[in-house]
């Protein structure tokens, strides 16, 4: 059967209807989860395992029968180690039908359907009783409903569920607890994140600054926990304020509530500053005696640095308090987690909660608009003071004292820098409300509101009277679009230039003028496992692949490139950066694809985990900034990515493993074309040998 699916293309602006096969929705979540990388967590796996056995043999030692329930089975392997450890039973509980389908074909493909029941169900529709889905109540609870922030997939209400309806009182319950640790900091970097600086411009008549508008000074901010790899930010990043602060437990062995409450933890400051940011992070105890633990914290933190258990599935979290506070060192504080059924956030307390004093407070939520439109690293690129130089000197030798600009970002500055260097009009193109309304307060925050004008229109929509009779000379973009995730999804940018064309004046400039595409082969240090899914989880020996689930993978999902945020992720170049299309932006998009084959030469030795594409922008013949590598590659080949953009991966499949000599040099052929109908970028990669045979 097939279904239609609809879909914004992110580089036409139109919207799309696909036609995909009915499983198109378990292959989607299969090919965009974390599935590989769980399999590949043997210290996940094998925490788990030695909490089970112990859970199974205390129940064992009691004279019972050990009765587990599983909620959130997935494939199944937590029920599979209950057995394995000794389990009577496995009640395993999976909502999503296509998992629950799979779990029934490996639990039996590995022998475990006499004592394993998968109950296609949500827990709360679980029943207990001679017709119901359980004859009677589980004496063990096994789970694996944690997120980064640790109850974001709603683990608080499903426990509590189950300790109502589905398990004794008293359980067992693997883990046993999870405790939430919290470090208060000062980061201009992270705080970047969050806030707009004042951005400073440099004229041929002084120093111009662009201020932010109180309301986005006073705003809280997103009340989303931003989740990274807290381990590549680098510690001269951030300032210490605190040490590492446990803020609260749950113990999952007994009733657990979801309502909303608040924990408070009092502290002396290690040095004076101005408290800024939150970094939180959460371990698990599988056992009672917390001698089976399993940790999230980064490495400053870690017992065992060395020791690090790499892992996407589950990271780091930053929150940013609603204000920036000044502390004194010594002068003691309180620092409060408030939580609710899903959510976590942050407060600072100056002086003792009294007992008995309810710190609830209603979660923070943005009120200025910006953080609804730009997002975390979108912050921090407009807060880049380099970059907004380099835009500024490139402004400077394509504006004239006549210059009509019409400027096409969603949310951009450019506008801005472009009235502050002179130009005559200035016109911006807000396709959203939402934009619109940030825009306007920031021009009026710096006296421009009645100097720039803001057309709320789709481009295709604009008419002459919008522009008040005048033709386009200076068309600007950054680009930057909120609808774009893969690098090349800019290039709406294109198709904007091209609706517009009829308002572009004879000899418009177009900046940027031209962007092109580039790739290079690299080795990961560690995201290589997200994709590299493996017949035999590791830690536990059993197989948890299924034929849907190899299908899954192979998804077409995952078989293209997915923007991932390489500063993250460190990896090391085995070729060079080669420059693979370009994209003409001062003539309209061509009819005719625009396709380009070659090959890169792998000049270091290393396993070849994949490609990463991404996207330079020529504002003028002498001046480019890149969404991708920052600098060239030292003579290890290791990295430095632009940290405000996602890169491009496609992951190679199988991974090449180069194994001749540098002195014979095999390559990487590509075929990669840019489809004008569409917006699509396909591409396919090989490894060649110097015979030029293909594998």
């Amino acid at each position: 059967m097939k279904i239609f699916c609809g879909r914004a293309n992110p580089t036409t602006g139109s919207v799309e209807w696909l036609e995909e096969d009915e499983h198109y929705d378990y292959h989607q979540e299969i090919a965009r989860s974390s599935y590989a990388d769980m399999l590949h967590d043997k210290d996940r796996n094998i925490k788990y395992y030695q909490g089970i056995r112990a859970a199974v043999n205390r129940v064992k030692d009691r004279g019972q029968k050990a009765l587990v329930l599983d909620i959130g089975t997935g494939t199944g392997l937590l029920s599979m180690m209950a057995v394995t450890a000794g389990a009577d039973f496995c009640y395993a509980i999976e909502v999503f039908k296509p998992m629950a389908d799979a779990a029934e074909k490996i639990v039996q493909k590995n022998g475990f359907s006499a004592k394993i029941k998968i109950i296609n169900k949500h827990s709360t529709e679980v029943t207990v009783g001679p017709d119901g889905d359980m004859p009677c109540r589980a004496n063990i609870l096994v789970t694996e409903l944690f997120d980064t922030e640790l109850i974001g997939e709603g683990a608080l209400p499903s426990y509590e569920h189950a300790h109502r309806h589905l398990v004794q009182e008293n359980c067992e319950a693997v883990p046993h607890r999870a405790t939430v640790y919290a470090q208060l900091v000062e980061s201009r970097r992270m705080w970047s994140w969050n806030k707009l600086f004042p951005i400073h411009i440099q004229t041929g008549v002084g120093e111009q600054v662009i201020v932010p508008p109180l309301e986005l000074e006073r705003c809280p901010g997103a009340p989303s926990v931003y989740d990274i790899q807290l381990n590549q930010v680098s510690p001269s990043d951030f300032t210490a304020l605190s040490d590492v602060l446990p803020m609260f437990s749950v113990d999952f062995s007994k009733q657990v509530s979801s309502s909303a409450a608040c924990h408070s933890k009092r502290f002396e400051p290690l040095t004076s500053g101005r408290a800024q940011v939150v970094l939180s992070w959460w371990d698990i105890e599988m056992d009672p005696e917390g001698t089976i633990r399993c940790t999230m914290a980064p490495f400053w933190a870690h017992s065992d640095p060395e020791g690090l258990q790499w892992r996407d599935h589950w990271m780091q979290c930053v929150y940013f308090l609603s204000q920036e506070e000044p502390v004194v060192q010594g002068a003691a504080l309180w620092l409060v987690a408030h939580h609710d059924d899903y959510c976590v956030w942050y407060s600072l307390q100056r002086t003792s909660p009294e007992v008995g004093t309810d710190l609830r407070q209603v979660r923070p939520i943005c009120d200025c608009q910006a953080h609804l439109l730009w997002n975390r690293p979108r912050f921090g690129e407009i807060n880049d003071q380099h970059r907004t130089d380099q835009y500024v000197q490139a402004l400077e030798t394509v504006l004239k004292p006549d210059s009509v600009c019409l400027c096409v970002s969603d949310g951009s500055l450019l506008p801005v820098l472009a009235q502050h260097l002179g130009a005559e009009q200035v016109f911006t193109l807000e396709s959203s409300a939402a934009s619109h309304r940030l825009m306007k307060k920031i021009f009026k925050a710096n006296q421009l509101e009645e100097k720039i004008n803001i057309i709320e229109k789709r481009p295709e929509l604009l008419t002459s009277a919008d522009l008040e009779g005048k033709k386009v000379s200076l068309l600007l973009a950054e680009p930057f679009f909120t609808t774009s995730l893969l690098p090349w999804h800019n290039l709406y940018f294109w198709y904007v230039r091209t609706a517009v064309a009829q308002h572009l004046a004879p000899g418009v400039v177009v900046m940027p003028q031209t962007a092109s595409l580039h790739a290079m082969v690299v080795e990961f240090r560690d995201l290589w496992r997200i994709r590299s899914p493996c017949g035999v989880c590791e830690g536990f020996d059993v197989h948890i692949m299924d034929d849907m689930i190899k299908r899954a993978l192979d998804f077409r999902e995952s078989r293209e490139a997915e923007p991932h945020p390489l500063w993250e992720y460190p990896c090391r170049s085995l070729s060079e950066p080669q420059r693979i299309l370009t994209f003409d932006f001062r003539q309209p998009v061509p009819l005719q694809p625009v396709r380009a084959e070659g090959r890169m030469e792998l000049s270091r030795p290393g396993r070849s985990h994949g490609a990463v594409l991404w996207m330079d922008y020529h504002l003028t013949p002498a001046s480019s900034v890149s969404t991708g590598l920052l600098r060239p590659a030292g003579d290890k080949g290791d990295c430095c990515w632009n940290p405000h953009c996602k890169q491009a991966v496609y992951f190679f499949s199988p991974t090449l493993d180069p194994s001749v000599p540098l002195g014979g040099l095999q390559t990487v052929t590509y075929v990669v074309e840019f489809n004008p109908h569409t917006g699509d970028i396909v591409m396919d990669f090989r490894l060649s040998d110097d015979s030029g045979a293909v594998h």
